[in-house]
């Protein structure tokens, strides 16, 4: 039979090659961004109690009632937007899910879609399932916005122009020019839709996260996809939520109910009690402690570290080391002195190599002193 890939140039991705590359070599894998420490005791002593109790059977499409009546509460009290629980939020099978349904959902064939380099690597497949075209425009070199390029890249022709704050893979945050600029851009093109992937949205440290939530103005034309695995370090759970104005909610749904109908229950139920518990408020200091602790480990590390505003992601560069491609570096980092990495031109579709990796910083201490112990030695 003769069967033509619809995905062609997808294969394994980096992050699962990275982490087999690590078992293989019994490296530290600081490569893929999932903590390895203890959930909350209070969010496990709540699942515990639960696994008894009658919550096991299908929960609502859009997501258990009380959650989204708390996300409400929640989205209210940290950027003081009021949304309707019941037709601006759905609960996903994580973010990934979130984006794939709004993506299917918004976007028409030949449309395009712009995303800004370096990328998460779920963006583009949605797009590219639509039979729509990614356009993608490469960030500044320091990471920030290119406003004179996303001007120029966005036409009439744009469906979706997605955005990532703070920043995976580098730790950017956005500053209240760049959404002056984005606000001005859709005032511009008023078909244009803003994604706006906010899964780190709690975890950020010198400077408060500014979310399109924050700016009115946005409010009709924008949808934020959020995560409860990258907030309560719960990433197995694959548990997020999408907020968006009903117009564009009623079409995200329609997606969502033949992708997985609903999430799993239990952990709706889950999360609904712990958030009458958690203060949100306080990842951000937990995170800028393992920041700043593995800032001062690497001291003596020959590599340079790139500045870090949010997420669980350290950049460094290692351009003064050696002369490699950032795959083969960080391949010889994993084989030779045991701490795997993510390059950073994975994140880039024509694979553009700054002599930059990624660390996830979102480990115990012990680990984290550990790595910096071998990367001292690095040459």
């Amino acid at each position: 039979m003769i069967y033509m890939s619809k995905l062609p140039h997808i294969g394994t991705s980096i992050f699962t090659v990275m982490s087999q590359l690590a078992a293989e070599h019994n490296a530290i894998n600081l490569s893929q961004g999932f903590p390895n420490f203890s959930v909350d005791e209070r969010l496990t002593t709540i699942v515990a109690r639960l696994v008894k109790d009658n919550v096991h059977q299908y929960a609502p499409m859009a997501g258990y009632l009380p959650l989204l009546e708390k996300l409400a509460t929640l989205t209210k009290q940290s950027y003081n937007r009021t949304v309707n629980s019941k037709t601006e939020l759905l609960i996903t099978a994580g973010a990934t899910e979130g984006i794939f349904a709004a993506v299917q959902a918004l976007v028409k064939a030949g449309e395009e879609v712009v995303i800004l380099d370096p990328c998460y690597d779920c963006y583009e497949t949605p797009i590219l399932l639509c039979n729509a075209k990614p356009v993608h425009i490469s960030l500044h070199d320091d990471f920030r916005p290119n406003w004179e390029a996303i001007a120029a890249g966005v036409t009439s022709n744009t469906r979706m122009l997605i955005i990532n704050n703070p920043h995976n893979p580098t730790g950017k945050t956005w500053t209240p020019d760049d959404f002056d600029r984005l606000e001005q851009l859709v005032e511009v093109y008023p078909n244009l839709i803003i994604m706006s992937d906010e899964v780190y949205e709690y975890i950020t440290f010198e400077r408060k996260h500014i979310s399109v939530h924050d700016r009115p103005k946005l409010w009709e034309r924008s949808i934020s996809v959020s995560s409860f695995g990258k907030s309560f370090h719960i990433t197995g759970w694959k548990v997020g939520y999408v907020i968006a104005s009903e117009f564009l909610m009623q079409e995200i749904k329609k997606v969502h109910q033949f992708l997985v109908f609903s999430v799993n229950s239990i952990s709706q139920v889950a999360i609904a009690e712990y958030l009458d518990v958690v203060n949100v408020n306080e990842l951000g200091k937990f995170y800028q402690q393992k920041r700043d602790f593995f800032r001062e480990l690497m001291k003596n590390c020959p590599l340079q570290l790139l500045p870090c505003e949010g997420t669980y992601f350290q950049v460094a560069s290692y351009d003064g080391i050696s002369t490699e491609s950032d795959l083969d570096f960080t391949q010889r980092l994993t084989k030779e002195y045991g701490v795997a990495t993510i390059p950073i031109s994975a994140f880039y579709p024509d694979g553009k190599d700054h002599k930059l990796i990624r660390f996830c910083f979102a480990k115990d201490d012990t680990t984290l002193t550990e790595a910096a112990k071998r990367l001292e030695k690095l040459r």
